[in-house]
This record gives C-alpha cells, structure tokens and sequence, in this order.
C-alpha cells in the first residue's frame, strides 16, 4: 500500500483501514505464535502500512 493511495481517503476511510490492519495484524501474530505460518515478512509490511496510515491520519488532523 502507498502514501499517494492514502492521502486520496478520507479520514473516516482511513480509520476502516488502519482498524483492518490491526486486526490482520493480530490474526498474523497469532498463526505466528501457534506456529500455523511461517510469512514473517508479512509482519514487518503489515507494522509499516499501520504506520503509514496513522502518518496520515495525524497529518490530516494538524492541518484542520
């Protein structure tokens, strides 16, 4: 997912996807821990994006 994606969202769209974000971050952690996936490299773009679209989200609040 890129930055130039998201800064076409609104705000309310933006909190969908980081709330979807979380919880695939929480079903990867959780296969992780039981062992019932391997894609640890999934964690780390899942981390990024979530971060990316928090970026975003305080952005848009500074400038209103």
């Amino acid at each position: 997912m890129k930055a130039t994606e998201l800064r076409s969202k609104t705000v309310d769209e933006l909190k969908q996807e980081l709330v979807s974000l979380l919880k695939a971050r929480f079903g990867l952690k959780m296969q992780l821990s039981t062992q019932q996936s391997n894609k640890t490299s999934e964690l780390g773009k899942l981390r990024r994006d979530i971060a990316r679209v928090r970026t975003l989200l305080r952005e848009k609040a500074v400038q209103s």
